[in-house]
């Protein structure tokens, strides 16, 4: 979905969003209330650039506008594979991006994410998944590796792999199986409106993923590890 139409969609009440190189940042108004607004477009990388604007756009919300919400706008190929962003340490860029947005919850700004059209690796991690709550629009592409990336990696067949994707969300991309896994709260058909003011409204109760995963049986062993180390017993698969 183009951005434009995105944003229109969410704020029937309006928004002050601006494109700078693929980089969106504004304000925008849901019940009365501003939000501010953070993302990508265009399935734009994330190389230094986009994560140091990300990082000081939070950090300036953070600054001037105490405990105003934040909504990432996430359609991002993920982290910029170039030699000269290898080099300037693309990772410490994006660990950076990551503790900015965990400096604005804990200062009291509500974080949610949403994937609008593609959310791929390091892009969506340190995005999305570094939200108090993801979710996704229905036709969204999402995966942290693809499955010929991930045969290359493990040294597995992507046969097999795509096998296994049949059954195991772990395995297989899109929002439904995030969803399974958890990592996404919902997905959004119909009135984006609504379902932003009601996830604006929804009280944070911490990271509930490995619960959800449990839940939805998507992942099946992330909260009973958590419980045994919690509690120093064993888990019982």
């Amino acid at each position: 979905m183009d951005w434009k139409k995105l944003a229109d969609a969410l704020f029937p009440e309006g928004h002050a969003i601006v494109e700078q190189n693929e980089f969106l940042s504004g304000s925008a108004q849901v019940d009365g209330r501003a939000v501010a607004v953070i993302g990508t477009t265009n399935h734009t990388p994330i190389g230094v650039e986009i994560a140091l604007a990300q990082a000081q756009a939070i950090l300036r919300t953070v600054r001037e506008n105490p405990g105003m919400p934040i909504l990432m706008l996430i359609d991002t190929q993920g982290q910029r594979l170039r030699h000269r962003d290898e080099m300037l340490g693309i990772n410490s860029y994006m660990a950076h991006l990551g503790k900015c947005v965990d400096l604005a919850r804990r200062k009291g700004h509500k974080i949610i994410g949403l994937v609008y059209d593609q959310a791929l690796s390091g892009g969506f991690i340190t995005s999305g998944l570094m939200a108090d709550a993801c979710y996704a629009l229905p036709d969204a592409t999402i995966r942290v590796m693809g499955l010929p990336a991930m045969a290359r990696i493990t040294k597995v067949a992507e046969e097999l792999l795509t096998e296994l994707a049949q059954s195991n969300p772990v395995f297989a991309p899109g929002p439904e199986n995030y969803l399974r896994m958890g990592g996404l709260e919902s997905i959004w058909n119909g009135d984006l409106a609504a379902h932003l003011r009601a996830a604006l409204a929804q009280p944070s109760a911490g990271d509930q993923r490995s619960a959800l995963g449990l839940q939805r049986g998507g992942r099946k062993l992330a909260q009973p590890v958590i419980d045994a180390v919690v509690s120093g017993g064993h888990v019982h698969a």
